[in-house]
């Protein structure tokens, strides 16, 4: 399978990382605390969940509650870090002795007091992705198709792990066996099958948002033909080795840093985009672009992703959408 992932370079670095082992008690333990929080605010972030980093942290670290923010994001960050635990659990097994419970347990977790009528459970009912041209499979087709997954997964034995990792991933969505959750799910069944392997998480960054939804749908739009998984293979493999990264620079006694995100007043997000101050304010007030913070002087600040997201809506415009148009296919 062609992609643009190279696994020479990664095993060599989990070649000298292995070496090292067993790592002192102390530097696991504050790797394994660093990538928990990291791990849960990226998943949850690129689903729309607003927690700051510093935010999670304090949910998941100190149980505290948020002023502002929704219960249902308290419960995405508490549920992630316990889907977490149950991957760890897990990680002593080998991919092929993965089974469907595992996936449901996850899902089930991830959803824990926030849909329990779907949490665990196969939809039943069509779904769509919002924005997309992409058709999901049909709920009737769920079941087997889930089931020739987890076979596929249980006998697949010439792909280098990281590759497994990430192609059980596409093909999950590409399933998206659940009403809501997949993405969350997904990722961590890419992770238990990498740390399954002795590899790192691979950390999906914020800022990589949209760069991966495209890149899982450009395949997923044409069966997956050709190199149209190149984007999403480079993307994964590009996590994988920030993560590794991560690991030998700590044994150097480096410590880990969290995803740090450029924030751009409104009037630099108009210069990026060619777009007037007062078009910025006008979307932003429609719910089209959404602000990532607010300063104590009062300045608006906004993630660099929404570069992307004016590029979309301008491009909406240019094909005379409405207003509710743009804004049913942004996501």
């Amino acid at each position: 399978m062609p992609n643009e992932i190279n696994y020479k370079k990664l095993t060599e670095k989990k070649k000298i990382l292995d070496k090292q082992r067993p790592f002192d008690a102390a530097l696991v333990k504050n790797l394994e605390e660093w990538f928990r929080i990291e791990l849960t605010y990226t998943s949850n972030a690129i689903e729309g969940n607003t927690l700051s980093r510093a935010e999670t942290a304090l949910v998941v670290e100190k149980g505290l509650t948020i002023g502002g923010k929704s219960i249902t994001e308290h419960l995405e960050a508490t549920n992630h870090d316990a889907a977490l635990d149950f991957v760890k659990e897990q990680i002593k097994r080998k991919p092929s002795d993965l089974r469907e419970r595992d996936i449901l347990k996850i899902h089930e977790i991830i959803l824990d007091r926030i849909d329990k009528e779907n949490a665990g459970i196969y939809r039943r009912v069509p779904v769509r992705i919002s924005g997309s041209a992409i058709v999901l499979p049909n709920p009737r087709k769920v079941q087997t198709l889930m089931d020739d997954f987890i076979s596929w997964i249980e006998n697949e034995t010439k792909m280098h792990a990281v590759e497994l990792a990430a192609e059980a991933h596409y093909r999950f969505v590409t399933i998206h066996p659940f009403i809501d959750g997949n993405g969350r799910t997904a990722r961590l069944l890419m992770n238990m099958i990498l740390m399954m392997h002795g590899y790192p998480p691979a950390i999906i960054r914020k800022n990589d948002r949209l760069a991966y939804i495209k890149s899982l749908e450009k395949p997923q739009l044409i069966n997956g033909e050709g190199d149209s998984k190149n984007d999403y293979f480079k993307l994964i493999g590009t996590a994988v080795d920030r993560s590794l990264d991560i690991y030998l620079k700590a044994i150097e006694g480096k410590e880990a840093e969290p995803e740090s995100e450029k924030l751009l007043k409104i009037g630099e997000l108009a210069k990026a985009t060619n777009q007037t101050v007062p078009t910025i304010r006008h979307w932003t007030k429609e719910g089209l672009l959404q602000i990532a913070e607010v300063k104590e002087s009062g300045y608006q600040m906004f993630a660099e992703e929404m570069i992307e997201r004016v590029k979309e809506i301008q491009e909406m415009k240019g094909k005379r959408m409405k207003l509710d148009e743009i804004k049913n296919n942004l996501r």
